[in-house]
């Protein structure tokens, strides 16, 4: 049995641990001048402007748009698309565990990293990689000239992509490396998380939360 002292200690760890835990906050809605946010996957509170909710703090509200303060980090929100805030996002990126809130349309939706550049991820079990517009892998500097073309399938019927691979893709405080990726030539609101990725975790349906534990 721990002593006084010892389990003191360990309270007190733990208790700072959880202090600097990231935290991810969505908005899901608006009530006149109130936003409705979901914080680490808790049920829907509507927090005025100036209130706090777990530790996150609305600081403006306009429409479809807000800002969170945590920590003293602010951060601009939109409308169902969940944002990590806090914690030591930049880290080593050694978890291994991802928990993502369904947004209103029943779409999982994220922000995370490619080779160290924020982006927007939607969930994607029927994408047999991550795919992204050649939009944005010029916004985040991925070369793609030189990769392997390759025929795609859209809406708008046959096209080329280009098949390379990532260095690294990161949600949260988890991040894998040398993953394969498709840059379509199409526009897309979103990067697609694709079975590149998905393969490499275990998944399960929580309620209205997917979780992901890496597997390697």
């Amino acid at each position: 049995m721990k002593s006084p002292a010892a389990l003191a200690a360990a309270l007190l760890l733990a208790a700072a641990a959880t202090a600097h835990a990231a935290s991810s906050v969505m908005l899901t809605g608006t009530i006149g001048s109130r936003a409705i946010l979901i914080v680490n996957g808790a049920p829907p509170k509507t927090v005025a402007v100036g209130e706090s909710f777990q530790g996150v703090k609305l600081v403006s509200l306009q429409a479809e748009q807000a800002v969170v303060e945590l920590e003293g980090k602010r951060v601009n929100l939109r409308m169902d698309t969940p944002v990590s805030i806090g914690g030591n996002g930049g880290g080593s990126g050694g978890g291994s565990r991802i928990v993502l809130p369904a947004d209103s349309r029943g779409h999982y939706m994220t922000q995370g990293t490619i080779n160290g550049r924020t982006v927007t991820f939607m969930l994607d079990t029927g994408a047999t990689s991550i795919a992204l517009s050649a939009a944005d892998a010029q916004r985040i500097g991925l070369d793609y000239s030189k990769a392997q073309r390759v025929q795609m399938s859209t809406a708008n019927g046959v096209t080329v992509g280009y098949k390379l691979r990532l260095q690294s893709v990161r949600v949260g405080d988890v991040e894998v490396y040398d993953i394969d990726a498709i840059v379509s030539p199409e526009p897309m609101p979103f990067v697609l998380l694709g079975n590149s990725f998905i393969n490499r975790f275990s998944m399960r349906r929580d309620a209205d939360q997917m979780v992901l534990e890496k597997r390697y």
